[in-house]
């Protein structure tokens, strides 16, 4: 891919680690970042993995912070601060970062989608994939769809090429059928070809009707990611903190009798789906 002086300007990188054909992971906040599945599942990989900071995006030519209109919609795009007894204590813009683990060879990216500029902040996605060995781009994504918060998430594979469509099935995943608004991550898997670079995108469709961090589709699509990646994680603590989660959140729930209705109803769908899946298999 050829590109202009001053395109890949915004790209640091204070460390080149020893990789050979590592896969690159890609989270990003905003869209497709339902119960903060894509950034809360990557940031587990870095804790679990021990992966150390090598490299960034600068964020000033990629978003917007001040977004004209009412107070409503500009608040989604400006940077959130923190100011305590008169005094600035936080500012936080934001951060497009670059970890590695050389024994996993990985790179986990953690970053938020760009509003300006996506052929430009390609172009960085894809110089740190050369720069590094990567051969492989995997996105992990999430979406509020007709999922119960009792059941495994389902996890939707678009693929830059098919020959990469079967490897996949391999770990339960079904083939997306979409059209609508596009991402920034559609818009990366049709460049990722042109350097030979293979890219992924799983997606998980989790409850809509939760709010804030969801738990339980973090840990199920971690552990998903774990056997993608063959990374032989302890995902205990994980499980662990999945099943606190549901509790509570089914208790609460129960109080609901007309949520409550609801929910079972989408489980009933649910099962049903996987029997028919079933029978079609057989």
């Amino acid at each position: 891919m050829s590109r202009r002086t001053g395109e890949t300007d915004a790209l640091h990188i204070s460390y080149r680690p020893t990789l050979q054909d590592a896969t690159l992971v890609l989270a990003f906040s905003g869209w497709m970042d339902g119960g903060d599945v894509s950034t809360g599942t990557v940031s587990r990989l870095v804790q679990l993995t021990g992966a150390q900071p090598f490299a960034d995006i600068d964020p000033d030519p990629f978003y917007i912070y001040n977004f004209p209109g009412s107070m409503e919609i500009a608040a989604l795009f400006r940077p959130h601060v923190q100011i305590e007894n008169g005094l600035v204590r936080m500012l936080a813009l934001p951060t497009n970062i670059f970890y590695y683990d050389e024994s996993a060879n990985v790179v986990l990216f953690i970053g938020k989608e760009p509003n300006l500029r996506w052929r430009q902040f390609g172009i960085c996605l894809l110089r740190l994939a050369a720069e590094v060995n990567v051969r492989r781009i995997l996105f992990v994504g999430s979406y509020g769809g007709a999922v119960p918060h009792t059941r495994q998430p389902h996890l939707y594979v678009t693929c830059s090429d098919e020959n990469l469509l079967p490897e996949m099935s391999q770990y339960g995943t079904a083939r997306t059928g979409y059209e609508g608004p596009g991402s920034f991550i559609t818009y990366l898997m049709t460049q990722a070809p042109q350097v030979n670079i293979d890219m992924i995108s799983l997606v998980a469709e989790i409850p809509s009707y939760l709010q804030g961090p969801n738990v339980s589709c973090i840990e199920a699509v971690t552990r998903r990611l774990a056997k993608i990646l063959r990374l032989p994680l302890d995902l205990d603590s994980l499980r662990a903190a999945s099943t606190r989660w549901e509790l509570e959140v089914s208790k609460q729930i129960e109080q609901d009798d007309s949520l409550a209705h609801q929910i079972r109803k989408l489980e009933e769908a649910y099962d049903d789906q996987l029997l028919e899946e079933g029978m079609d298999e057989q």
